[in-house]
């Protein structure tokens, strides 16, 4: 599966959580529940996956976690927040480098309108 179909398979199934749930829950429970609702359409996903970081020539093996990687391809950042701020797309793009990664989504869940909470992060993809 390609980045993109993976992509497209979780924006799809965030919206029917957000339809299902709408705004205001904690962040947990809309990562828990985005996971559940990928695996049953069959995608592979891990879930608060510690990424290691090297830097100057050590290994540090908790540079973070990551709330959903889908199909080795794709790493969720989940959020409930009232606004996204830019920190948090460079924060995702961080995760995309050091995890070896090309995609990324930011899903906020605590919008109305869960397409004004969901942004797309490419690194060295035509986005």
């Amino acid at each position: 599966m390609t980045e993109d179909e993976a992509a497209r398979v979780i924006v799809d199934t965030a919206l029917r959580i957000h339809r299902a749930l709408g705004p205001g829950l904690l962040e947990s429970v809309y990562s828990a529940t985005l996971a559940g609702g990928l695996r049953e359409r069959g995608l592979r996903v891990a879930s608060e996956v510690g990424v290691p970081v090297e830097f100057e020539g050590e290994r540090f093996e908790l540079g973070f976690r990551a709330d959903l990687i889908v199909e080795d391809c794709v790493i969720v950042e989940v959020k409930s927040v009232t606004d996204l701020s830019a920190v948090h797309k460079k924060q995702l793009l961080t995760y995309l480098r050091l995890g070896d990664k090309r995609l990324g989504l930011l899903i906020n869940f605590n919008v109305a309108l869960i397409k004004d909470g969901i942004c797309r992060i490419a690194n060295g993809l035509s986005a």
